[in-house]
């Protein structure tokens, strides 16, 4: 029954990998700068290192918004998100694992009346607010600067065509590893409370906890759905809101990357707490999210002509459906997974 309940989150992950996580090359594969095989190898090796080595702080917020101590439980909020991305997914939206695992966990409070956190819930709101818009002032800078550096190198064109797809590459991977350490916990975090898995000791030194076994087989999930389903999305997010060229394709990438990486940090929360300043919250955050800022910042450095806004219009809408659609759902499916199939969905 273990692997059974498991099946939900690997499909969430799956779900995962052909929305949110295309995200990180997808600018670059819509400008055809790097190979989609290319590209979808490399993301799925660092999106899997980066949940393995750097997934702990995110989850610990959603276990603190609820912790949902069954596999019954776990098993019918990850089902309910997954199929809430997928079929955003199938409508051509790039949403949000992010809103649909919130909402699922708020669907999960709501039917067996446990306490909601309100402050973490603002925290993660907040979150979802500002990261699109701290993507768009990075991308505005960013590519202000890469501008200058351009005009005052006076390096030829083919060259510049060389380096771009470079750095498409390296800045790639550090987007799919901080994307797998950011949002792992949307995959797996619901079942981390109730952990089938015990730690595995691999020598004196070395240890592989339960929870990073989770996170390796929802990395591998991700991997999956990045293969397997993301072309779409590409496509929305790469040309149907603002035509991008491989420089301010690098831009956007390089945004997207700072944004997840920030928000899933615990070095660097624990560097600007250090030096007395208020640390960002380490919430799952929306690649997608993050992704259309930077679009619109490239858009209003180039001076707001181009974008389209009645894609954005719709994208937007598909962020507020998403978590809604999650509760309800969430809701409706324990009830018959408690009533009719008679499985245990809270303690």
């Amino acid at each position: 029954m273990i692997w059974f309940f498991l099946l939900s989150g690997i499909f969430l992950g799956w779900s995962l990998g052909a929305n949110d996580a295309a995200n990180i090359f997808g600018t670059a594969v819509s400008t055809r700068m790097v190979k989609f095989k290319i590209a979808a190898l490399i993301a799925s090796i660092f999106v899997i290192l980066g949940a393995v080595l750097s997934g702990a702080g995110t989850t610990e917020t959603l276990g603190e918004l609820g912790a949902i101590n069954t596999m019954g439980g776990s098993f019918t909020v990850a089902l309910a998100s997954g199929l809430t991305v997928t079929w955003m997914t199938r409508a051509k939206l790039p949403v949000s694992t992010s809103q649909a695992i919130i909402g699922g966990i708020l669907g999960w409070n709501w039917f067996t009346a446990s306490p909601t956190d309100f402050g973490v819930l603002t925290e993660i709101i907040s979150a979802w607010i500002f990261s699109p818009i701290i993507a768009a002032l990075f991308a505005f800078i960013l590519s202000k600067i890469l501008s200058l550096m351009i005009k005052g190198m006076h390096i030829h064109l083919l060259r510049v065509d060389h380096l771009t797809r470079i750095a498409l590459i390296l800045i790639g991977a550090f987007g799919a590893y901080s994307l797998g350490a950011n949002n792992i916990a949307n995959v797996m975090g619901v079942f981390v409370p109730a952990n089938p898995f015990t730690d595995i000791h691999l020598g004196e030194f070395m240890n592989f906890s339960g929870t990073q076994q989770l996170f390796l087989l929802g990395g591998c999930a991700i991997s999956a759905g990045i293969y397997t389903y993301s072309r779409k999305v590409m496509v929305t997010v790469g040309n149907d809101l603002y035509k991008l060229t491989p420089l301010t394709a690098l831009v956007v990438v390089l945004a997207v990357a700072l944004v997840l990486y920030i928000f899933a940090s615990e070095n660097l929360q624990q560097l600007i707490v250090s030096r007395g300043l208020p640390p960002l919250p380490l919430v799952p955050v929306s690649s997608s999210q993050a992704v259309i800022g930077a679009v619109i910042g490239i858009g209003l450095s180039r001076g707001g002509k181009g974008i389209r806004y009645r894609i954005m219009g719709r994208i937007s809408l598909g962020w507020i459906i998403t978590p809604v659609a999650a509760c309800l759902l969430t809701f409706i499916l324990l009830f018959f997974v408690k009533n009719v199939f008679e499985i245990q969905v809270v303690k």
